[in-house]
Formats: structure tokens, C-alpha cells, sequence
């Protein structure tokens, strides 16, 4: 575990491109879901691997092992299937979920970068990213006059006692869900953690068919939905052969690289 460190002006500096884009990601996610539905929208989200596998490619990490590219591939047809079952389609819904994916990529390969190359811990990066985000945000409450209302809201929301505990659970929740993607994307790679998200999906997707209703379920995008949950639970398995068959010393795949 890396030593607490001072602010540095230039590694903030070398950071703020990850801000950026973690910011973007979340800005462009949350607006979708005006117009998608929960498992829809997670379902494209699980494009976000082979945006990574690709955006591996073009930066000449190399060509990875076909099982991995195949299951990469058989997750985004996944979504492609399920998309065409979705009756309630929205152009705008997924125009935003699809620039979500876009920026998650770019923020998740620049996070694998970072701790390769800059020796950063999941630590660093949430530190840095916390304080970098803050001018957008308040640009963001401001620009979209949510300032003065949300004030009012959460003041008369806070009296609640179980507004007050669902609140402090989603923050450690969150704060939670930070450290170990940072930490995943860092350790392993920006496509490992893409790939952990889609199996994660799993969970989120079923509750929000059973849940939140209000989602037409056909036989196109539940087909759609168990074969991008194949193609994740392939791509583990794919990983977990590879890393048996690699000898056990510093040498890297063509998607991971070694923490410092």
C-alpha cells in the first residue's frame, strides 16, 4: 500500500483529464436514464469492453488471446440483440448512454495508465479525482439552478431519519465502489474492471425488471441480456486460463501491466 502523499500541482495536472472524462461519464449516464430503462441502460454499458479492447488495440497494446476477444465480442452482441428487442427505444435515451460508454473508456484507460505508469494507488486517484471534480460540479448545480433548490430539499429531507440513513449508506456505497474499481483497473486493467461491471450487471438488471417495473420484457432482449452475461462469465473463465498457463514472473499480458 502506497504512503499518503501531499497535493501535487503536477500530478493534479497529469489527473485532470480523468476528471474530466469520470465527470462526463456520469453527467451523460444519469441523462440517459430519462429515456432508458435500468436494464437497458446497464445492458449498454456493457459495450464499454469492447470500446476498451479496441481502444487496447489502437494504442498497440497488442492483439489479445481470441478466447478474450470473443467473448469481448459476444458481450456487445449481447447488447446489439437486446436493443432490438427493446420496444420502448429512445434515440435520445441511447445517444447519451452511448457517449456514457465513450467516456467511461477513456477515464478507465487513462486510470490503467496512471497506476502503471505514475505508480499511483486507488488512494491517490480517488483523492485527486474528489478535489478535481468539485469546480465541475459546482459549475454543473449552478449552471442547471439546482443550487438554491436542492439546498431546500435536502434540508427538509434531512429530518427524515430514514431519508438520513439511506443517504450516508449510499455515500459509503459509493465511496466504496470507487476505491475498488480504481483498484481493479490498477492491479488488473481498464478492460478486467469493464468486464467485472458486466457480471455486476446481472444483479442490477434482474432487480430492475423485478423492481422497478414499467419494462416490457420480450423474448429478444432477455435473449440478448443471457448472452452478454455469457459473454462475461466467458471472458472470466478465458482470464482465469490464461493467467494458469503464464508463468508466475513480472511479465505482463497484452491487457494487464503489473502494479508498483
Amino acid at each position: 500500500m502506497s504512503k499518503r502523499k501531499d497535493f501535487n500541482l503536477t500530478t493534479a495536472k497529469k489527473l485532470l483529464p480523468v476528471s474530466i472524462f469520470y465527470n462526463a461519464n456520469v453527467g451523460f449516464a444519469l441523462a440517459s436514464l430519462k429515456g432508458v430503462n435500468i436494464p437497458m441502460y446497464i445492458a449498454i454499458k456493457r459495450i464499454t469492453p469492447l470500446a476498451v479492447l479496441v481502444s487496447g488495440c489502437i494504442r498497440g497494446k497488442g492483439k489479445p488471446p481470441t478466447q478474450v476477444t470473443l467473448s469481448v465480442i459476444c458481450t456487445a452482441a449481447g447488447v446489439l440483440i437486446a436493443a432490438l428487442g427493446d420496444f420502448s427505444f429512445d434515440l435520445y435515451g441511447y445517444c447519451m448512454a452511448l457517449t456514457s460508454v465513450f467516456f467511461q473508456t477513456m477515464y478507465l484507460v487513462l486510470v490503467e495508465k496512471s497506476g502503471a505508469e505514475d505508480g499511483l494507488s486507488s488512494v491517490d486517484l480517488m483523492f485527486y479525482n474528489s478535489i478535481l471534480s468539485l469546480p465541475f460540479l459546482f459549475f454543473l448545480i449552478i449552471a442547471t439552478g439546482e443550487f438554491p433548490h436542492s439546498l431546500a430539499v435536502l434540508s427538509a429531507k434531512t429530518a427524515s431519519l430514514s431519508f438520513s440513513v439511506i443517504l450516508v449508506i449510499s455515500l459509503v456505497m459509493g465511496i466504496i465502489l470507487n476505491f475498488t474499481m480504481f483498484w481493479c483497473t490498477i492491479v488488473n486493467s481498464a478492460l478486467t474492471t469493464t468486464i467485472v461491471g458486466v457480471l455486476k450487471g446481472v444483479g442490477s438488471t434482474t432487480l430492475g425488471f423485478i423492481l422497478l417495473g414499467g419494462v416490457e420484457v420480450h423474448a429478444l432482449n432477455v435473449t440478448g441480456l443471457v448472452i452478454n452475461t455469457f459473454g462475461g462469465v466467458w471472458y472470466s473463465y478465458a482470464k482465469y486460463k490464461q493467467k494458469k498457463k503464464t508463468p508466475r514472473k513480472l511479465v505482463p499480458d497484452v491487457e494487464s501491466h503489473v502494479h508498483k
